[in-house]
C-alpha cells in the first residue's frame, strides 16, 4: 500500500495542488486535513465558517494551520460564482435560487473546483454518494465522449494491484456504458502505474453461453475496441480464464490477456460490488475507493463509514488525478 501512495505523492510533490473538503466540521475530515497541511503535498481548502472549523479543530486537538477556509457567506468572490453557476446551469436556476443553493458545501466546493480556484473535491464522510456526485454532475460534468460517471476500487495487497468497475454507480450498464468504464479504468489504471490489460466479465468465455447478458457485454468489448484499437482488451471473460495463464490456455488460447488481466470490469453494479467485497474480506485485499472517473475534474466520494485515513488516501489521489 505504501508503494501506491509513494508514487502518487512523487507525481503531486511541488504541483502546488488544492483539494477542497465540504464537510469541514467533521473530525475525519479535520484529522486527514491537518495531516495533509503538515506533509505539504497539497493545500487543502475547508469549506465552513472559519470560527466554528478552528475552534472545532483545536477542541480534538489537530493542527489545520496548513488549510484556507472559506465560508461561502462571505467569500469575496461569490457574486462571479452565483453568474457562473446560473450560466452553467442553462436556465434551470435562477440568481436568487443559485444564491441559496450556493450556500451548501458541496454546491459551493463543486464550483471552486470548476472555476479553477481548487483543482479536485472529496466529500461523502457525511453526505450521500447522491449529495456528492449530483452538483458534480450538473456542473463539472463528464469527459466528452462518456455520458456516465462510475466508480473504480484499486484492490491493493502486498505487490499486487487491480482495479474493479463499476462498483459504485451504475446498476445495470448497457453495452455503451460497460465500454465507457473500461475505457475510464483502463486511464485510471495508468495513474496508479498499472499497465491496463481489461477484462470484461461475465458468467461466459468466448460464447460459452449465450444470453442478453453475455451478448452486453462482448457488444460493449467491440465498442471500447473501436474507440480505443491500441488498448489491451478482451471479453467476454469469466474471472478464472481472465487471471489464471493455465485456464486461459484451455478456454482462450488466442486472447491478448492471457490470463494476466489487471483491471476488471463487472457486467453489473451488484457484480461489482460483492466481487470487491469478496476480496477485501475473504483476500485480505485492500480497496481504495471508490474513485469517481469520467468527470471533467476529479470529484470524490467517500463511505461514510470512512476513518481519517481514508481520507487522507482520497485527497492524494484526488490530486492526482488533477494532473
Amino acid at each position: 500500500m505504501s508503494n501506491l501512495f509513494d508514487t502518487l505523492k512523487a507525481k503531486i510533490e511541488g504541483k502546488a495542488k488544492k483539494v477542497v473538503f465540504p464537510e469541514a466540521m467533521d473530525e475525519r475530515i479535520l484529522t486527514a486535513v491537518s495531516q495533509l497541511g503538515a506533509e505539504g503535498m497539497l493545500t487543502p481548502v475547508l469549506v465552513g465558517n472559519k470560527e466554528k472549523v478552528e475552534q472545532k479543530a483545536s477542541d480534538i486537538g489537530v493542527d489545520i494551520s496548513g488549510s484556507e477556509i472559506l465560508d461561502p457567506a462571505d467569500y469575496a468572490e461569490f457574486d462571479e460564482m452565483v453568474a457562473s453557476f446560473v450560466e452553467r446551469r442553462k436556465g434551470k436556476a435562477t440568481e436568487e435560487k443559485a444564491r441559496e443553493i450556493l450556500q451548501g458545501g458541496n454546491y459551493f466546493g463543486t464550483m471552486l473546483v470548476y472555476m479553477g480556484k481548487a483543482d479536485g473535491l472529496v466529500s461523502g464522510a457525511v453526505h450521500s454518494t447522491a449529495d456528492t456526485v449530483r452538483p458534480a454532475l450538473q456542473i463539472i460534468k463528464t469527459k466528452p465522449g462518456i455520458k456516465k460517471t462510475s466508480g473504480v476500487f484499486i484492490m491493493v495487497r502486498d505487490e499486487e494491484k487491480y482495479l474493479f468497475a463499476d462498483c459504485a454507480i451504475n446498476i445495470n450498464p448497457d453495452s455503451q456504458d460497460l465500454a465507457e468504464i473500461a475505457l475510464a479504468s483502463a486511464e485510471t489504471a495508468s495513474l496508479f502505474d498499472v499497465d491496463p490489460k481489461v477484462a470484461m466479465l461475465s458468467f461466459s468465455t468466448k460464447g460459452s453461453a449465450q444470453s442478453p447478458e453475455t451478448e452486453k457485454v462482448s457488444g460493449a468489448l467491440e465498442i471500447a475496441k473501436e474507440k480505443n484499437p491500441d488498448l489491451v482488451i478482451d471479453g467476454e471473460f469469466q474471472f478464472d480464464a481472465a487471471f489464471v495463464p493455465s485456464v486461459a490456455e484451455k478456454k482462450a488460447p488466442d486472447s491478448p490477456l492471457k490470463g494476466q488481466a489487471n483491471t476488471f470490469v463487472f457486467p453489473s453494479l451488484e457484480a461489482g460490488n460483492i466481487g470487491y467485497k469478496i476480496a477485501q474480506r475473504l483476500g485480505n485485499f485492500d480497496a481504495v475507493g471508490p474513485v469517481l472517473q469520467g468527470l471533467n475534474q476529479p470529484v470524490n466520494d467517500l463511505s461514510r463509514g470512512c476513518n481519517s485515513d481514508d481520507v487522507y488516501k482520497l485527497a492524494i489521489i484526488t490530486a492526482a488525478q488533477s494532473l
